[in-house]
């Protein structure tokens, strides 16, 4: 999934460090999912994948138009 495009701002690459994470390793989740659901608390979209450290994560985000996702969040999962 190459093509995604992904639109961060400060507040989010802060938001996603506060979780021990960099923009690198959610985008890497992000195109390479092992996994998709849709988030209980926010009804986003979720994918699981990998940190680029070998760390399962979860990704919530927005699309923003077929091609391009908006960040929201992103977690360590067991």
């Amino acid at each position: 999934m190459d093509w995604l495009d992904v639109y961060w701002d400060d507040e989010t690459v802060a938001h996603v460090a506060e979780h021990d994470l960099k923009p690198e390793d959610y985008e890497n989740a992000l195109r390479n999912p092992v996994g998709e659901d849709v988030s209980d608390r926010s009804g986003r979209p979720m994918r699981f994948g990998f940190a680029l450290d070998g760390r399962k994560i979860a990704v919530i985000f927005e699309w923003i138009d077929p091609t391009t996702v908006l960040p929201i969040t992103a977690f360590v999962v067991p």
